[in-house]
């Protein structure tokens, strides 16, 4: 079965893609004529690839009464550009709606009945008559999506797990369907509608439902066999080509949000436990641990900047091992800075005088000072010898602020 598909892309993209797997498209739908949702649910409108026939279908004669007894389908004729000059079969993309509904039908269905013909199973083609009677011989198309969702019931059928099934070359992938065309009673709209083929599932999808779509591969033979409109009549060579598709898939479990049809996000085809996937739960509380940390690590650096201005040591981590510093042997080699009470008087050393009595419990600091033979007594102060700086007496203090002090080097 396939009750669910995706398809979040523009028509002009899927236009580009089939054309590149030499499939012509002589005509599609602008972009806005289409939904484009990775959610696609029946009653959607879908983008749907077929040969440009009459509504009628293909086939020599367009008004040939169908089998099933539901009546003409003279009514349902359109004009077609089939055949272009050189005999070639022309082919479109068209939007359609998901659930065929026959061309014999008079009113407007209800969603429960649409529902029943969303998909054809590929055993009820094989035999005579029927309902796609007319639609398998004359009426044949490719669906096209990005790839399909399945749910894997558990628990007795308590718990379904959705996931998504998508070509592991990441084409796009066709379904064999069938259209047709129908006007109701009173309306001269016409409804185009479509449904997909079901075959028994591969081996590799087994496990997860026993049906699956008929995927035809892009560009092939298939395709151009399955859409050819002079084939009006049901063959064994149709028939043989609705069976499991042989080619490397991919299956994975998705967010479980898809099951709501008014749903819709790129998230959907992407596997729970990626870590693109926001719905992961392991990625969620990943992304908050790594949040608290780095919350916790600014709030550590901050307060170690507060501890700095404020003259308190900087506690270390508990395994961190801290060795003491030997200054003397530094980079810079940087002078310390040393108490004055401390220094021996010696040569070519000058001292900072203190400015107030304030300043005097300060510690004061020394440098080396620059000898200048050119320099004068300043008036006030007595001048001492350069070779015995022993005692030194402090000069008066003249005012407030700080005075010069002459440097008397040998």
């Amino acid at each position: 079965m396939c009750g669910r598909y995706a398809l979040g892309i523009r028509a002009s993209f899927v236009r580009r893609q089939l054309q590149e797997h030499d499939m012509p498209v002589e005509e599609a739908p602008d972009d806005d004529d289409v939904r484009q949702t990775y959610n696609f649910a029946p009653g959607s409108h879908g983008l749907v690839y077929r040969a440009d026939v009459p509504d009628s279908g293909g086939g020599n004669n367009p008004l040939e009464s169908s089998q099933d007894g539901g009546g003409s389908e003279d009514r349902a004729l359109g004009k077609s550009s089939q055949l272009n000059v050189q005999g070639e079969t022309r082919y479109k993309l068209q939007s359609m709606k998901w659930g065929l509904v026959p061309f014999w039908t008079k009113r407007n269905p209800d969603y429960g009945t649409v529902l029943r013909t969303i998909n054809a199973r590929d055993d009820s083609l094989a035999s005579k008559g029927g309902m796609w009677n007319t639609m398998k011989q004359k009426k044949r198309c490719i669906v096209v999506a990005q790839g399909f969702y399945e749910w894997l019931k558990k628990n007795g059928g308590k718990e379904k797990i959705p996931h998504f099934v998508k070509r592991k070359d990441e084409q796009l992938m066709c379904f064999a369907g069938l259209w047709d065309c129908v006007q109701y009673e009173g309306s001269d709209e016409k409804h185009y509608t479509y449904t997909i083929i079901t075959t028994d599932s591969n081996q590799q999808l087994s496990f997860l439902h026993d049906r699956m779509p008929v995927i035809l591969e892009n560009g092939s033979d298939q395709i151009r066999t399955w859409l050819d409109p002079g084939r009006s009549e049901w063959s064994r060579d149709l028939q043989s080509l609705l069976k499991p598709f042989h080619g490397e898939l991919e299956c994975y479990p998705v967010s479980k949000e898809v099951g709501k049809v008014g749903n819709n996000s790129p998230a959907f085809i992407v596997p729970v436990a990626s870590s693109e996937n926001k719905h992961n739960i392991a990625n969620f509380f990943g992304t908050a641990k790594k949040s608290i940390k780095g919350g916790e690590e600014k709030a550590k650096i901050k307060r170690e900047e507060q501890d700095l201005k404020e003259g308190r040591a900087v506690k270390g981590e508990a395994d961190e091992k801290r060795m003491p510093v030997d200054q003397s042997s530094t980079e810079d080699n940087a002078p310390l800075p040393i108490p004055a009470s401390d220094i021996p008087m010696s040569r070519g050393i000058k001292r900072e005088h203190a400015t107030d009595d304030k300043e005097d419990s300060k510690v004061k600091f020394v440098k080396r000072g620059v000898e200048n033979k050119s320099s004068q007594e300043t008036p006030g102060r007595k001048t001492r010898s350069a070779t015995n700086n022993g005692t030194v007496k402090t000069s008066p203090i003249k005012g407030k602020g700080s005075q010069k002090i002459t440097a008397f080097m040998v």
